[in-house]
């Protein structure tokens, strides 16, 4: 694995997010590296900054001036719609104390006492998949795999039947799709429908659970009913953040095993290391996590006067953190372009950091662990039938399809 070459000056001086240059989807990284050394605070188009830098990232999200409260950014975007309705009462896109009380109804809500049981599920279910692909022998590692393990677990957590999957991720995709920096208005009309369809039938799944409870005694979905049901949430709250429950925990993850399958198939040395060392399954979710970050971009605006490597900025200009571009600075991570399932420490950002870390990180660490360690310790040598591509999306990285033959 080379260093990544910068792309030319001339080049980065007119970046652009809404207008990325040619091949930047298939390989961001020359970029990141380009803007990271010599515009590390790179003022785009719209007027809004993008920050590159490692240090620079964990300043704005640890800050106390600046805000993750989307309402005024969105309301030109989205217009008085589902979209905006939605991405406005998610958790991730405010500041306390609405997203301190949300996320305290998250955090109880996802306690190892809840998920344990729906884990437990997973490794069964991972095996029963992995029993299924090595019959299949030729498959798509993202729609026979990476993609039906969140699906599973979040379903599971959520008491979703299992005959009423299929348009789940048809969902998600649209309304996080409607996160890009730029968007038609197809990708619109489909996102505020995707919202509209979700919520009608969560109202109509939260009712029947109301009247007839899932069996386990610790749920996920059961907990934040209760919540809701005691005034810790609203029912619009309660089903936005199912909403994102599910959109956050599925997308993300299925980028993370999908790229983790593709960057261990490909590249042999760390492969065979978790082979022979499957405790070192630990450090490889992270280093993964690191090296390719389901999510790229993040999103943060100025609330008072700041200096940000050596750029004033002042209350009211939008910050666009790279996540991708931090977890691949040298000041950081030694030798970031090299895959090292064994780096420790591996402080990356793919979980954001401060008030706003993830909360759903542990579950996904678990699902990655359990999913990558059970997928490397079937198969030895999986072969990438097909170049893969990357879905065209700038904030979340993940592949289109992954055609693989064990």
């Amino acid at each position: 694995m080379s260093e990544t070459a910068l792309a030319p000056e001339s080049d980065i001086e007119g970046f652009s997010l809404e207008c990325p240059p040619p091949g930047f989807v298939r390989d961001p990284f020359p970029w990141y590296a380009a803007l990271r050394e010599r515009r590390p605070v790179h003022r785009l188009g719209d007027g809004s900054w993008l920050l590159t830098r490692h240090a620079d990232c964990v300043a704005v999200y640890q800050g106390s001036t600046f805000s993750s409260d989307k309402h005024d950014f969105f309301r030109p975007k989205f217009g008085d719609s589902p979209l905006y309705e939605h991405h406005t009462t998610s958790l991730v896109f405010n500041d306390p104390p609405y997203h301190t009380r949300v996320r305290e109804t998250l955090v109880n809500a996802l306690k190892p006492k809840n998920i344990q049981p729906a884990v437990a599920a997973l490794e069964h279910f991972v095996t029963e998949r992995i029993a299924s692909l090595r019959e299949r022998r030729e498959f798509d590692a993202i729609e026979h795999f990476a993609a039906a393990v969140p699906v599973e677990i979040i379903c599971i957590l959520l008491s979703v039947p299992a005959s009423e999957r299929a348009h789940l991720r048809r969902w998600s995709l649209a309304i996080l799709g409607a996160l890009e920096p730029a968007i038609s208005p197809e990708q619109a009309r489909i996102g505020n429908e995707a919202v509209g369809e979700f919520m009608a039938y969560l109202r109509e799944l939260i009712a029947y659970r109301r009247r007839r409870p899932a069996p386990e005694r610790y749920n996920v979905l059961r907990s934040l009913v209760r919540q809701a049901d005691g005034g810790d949430l609203s029912e619009a709250e309660l089903l936005h953040n199912c909403i994102f429950l599910l959109n956050a925990g599925h997308e993300t993850t299925t980028n993370l095993i999908g790229n983790g399958i593709h960057m261990l198939a490909l590249y042999g040395d760390a492969r065979r290391r978790l082979r022979e060392h499957p405790a070192s399954i630990r450090q490889a979710v992270e280093e993964i996590l690191r090296y390719q970050s389901p999510v790229q971009l993040g999103n943060r605006q100025v609330t008072a006067p700041v200096t940000i490597g050596g750029r004033d900025l002042r209350p009211g200009d939008q910050i666009t953190l790279c996540i991708g571009g931090a977890n691949r600075d040298p000041r950081a991570f030694a030798d970031p372009e090299t895959l090292n399932i064994d780096r420790t420490p591996n402080r990356h950002l793919a979980f954001a950091a401060g008030i706003h870390q993830c909360a759903g990180m542990s579950l996904a660490r678990i699902e990655g662990r359990i999913a990558l360690g059970a997928f490397f310790e079937a198969f030895d040598a999986p072969e990438i039938r097909v170049d893969p591509a990357y879905h065209p999306r700038l904030r979340f990285r993940g592949l289109k399809a992954l055609e693989m033959r064990v």
